[in-house]
């Protein structure tokens, strides 16, 4: 019987490890798709890059596969030509291998996309990487870069309206709390995620995702989904009818989410656990008064 209790328990455990497992990130090919690009109108001298472009790049590759977030510059031997600065910013779900992949292809892009602009500016899917001369002009960190919306409408009438602005409600909670400025949640059927640049304290991030909301609310009105691209921070968020799918098309589930699907799930098993060890210790009574 203790041998059987173990199995039971082992299964038990099994299960447990295969509900909770973390969902898995998007498929790599949606992480390297091009979501806009930003490129300055002046170019470097002679139409070529400096050799500081190749150096900055090789100090973010550097650190890609053990940071979300990296901020660097580097320095010109040329009195005459100016440093430049460069980041990356991952989304904070990925992992490191996939992060630095992205990283890769972000930059290896900036020449591509860009030319030999004094800056360059490159969001993929799943991380950002820019880089600009020391003195480039810069914008307010809330100032919109980029939008897009869904061209079909989401639930009847304004209930989507409803359910998102629940969805966007947690992510302004939830952001300033988060690690790395990045926070996923999920409404009924509207998935929604913001990611900050790490080096916004928790208080910039909060505002720069209640602008960004603001922008969306605007911008794409009832539309099934959206993305509002800022300086500093962006968001996005997708209509699900059929319900969100494992992973949130991407992003892991954060919050009250995750907590509700462990304690369903813990709480299923051990009642399952219960229930067997009860059979069992009434089949060892009835075995019992069989022997006499």
């Amino acid at each position: 019987m203790a041998l059987l209790l173990r199995a039971i328990a082992a299964a038990v455990l099994l299960l447990l490890l295969l509900l909770l497992s973390p969902p898995r990130p998007a498929a790599g090919a949606d992480l390297y798709a091009l979501v806009y690009k930003g490129c300055a109108n002046q170019t470097f001298q002679g139409g070529v890059a400096p050799a500081t472009i190749a150096a900055l790049s090789s100090a973010l590759s550097a650190q890609a596969a053990s940071a979300k977030f990296y901020k660097t510059s580097s320095a010109s031997a040329s009195a005459s030509s100016a440093s430049v600065l460069g980041l990356f910013q991952c989304r904070g779900d990925l992992s490191g291998p996939d992060c630095s992949s992205c990283v890769a292809r972000a930059m290896s892009s900036w020449s591509d996309q860009c030319g030999a602009a004094v800056a360059a500016r490159v969001q993929l899917n799943g991380c950002l990487s820019l880089y600009e001369v020391s003195g480039f002009p810069q914008v307010s960190g809330v100032q919109m870069l980029y939008k897009t919306c869904g061209t079909g409408e989401g639930a009847d009438g304004g209930d989507l309206e409803v359910r998102r602005g629940t969805a966007f409600a947690q992510l302004e909670a939830g952001v300033g709390t988060s690690a790395g400025g990045f926070f996923a949640t999920s409404y009924q059927q509207v998935y929604a995620l913001a990611q900050c640049e790490g080096d916004l304290s928790p208080v910039d991030c909060s505002n720069c995702v209640t602008q960004a909301v603001q922008h969306v609310q605007v911008e794409c009105g009832g539309a099934s989904s959206g993305q509002v691209y800022l300086d500093k921070c962006y968001i996005t968020y997708s209509y699900y009818p059929h319900g969100v799918p494992h992973g949130g098309g991407g992003g892991g589930l954060g919050g009250q989410q995750t907590a509700k699907t462990v304690a369903i799930v813990l709480g299923g098993a051990l009642a399952l656990g219960f229930l067997v060890i009860c059979l069992l210790f009434a089949r060892s009574l009835v075995k019992k008064k069989d022997d006499y």
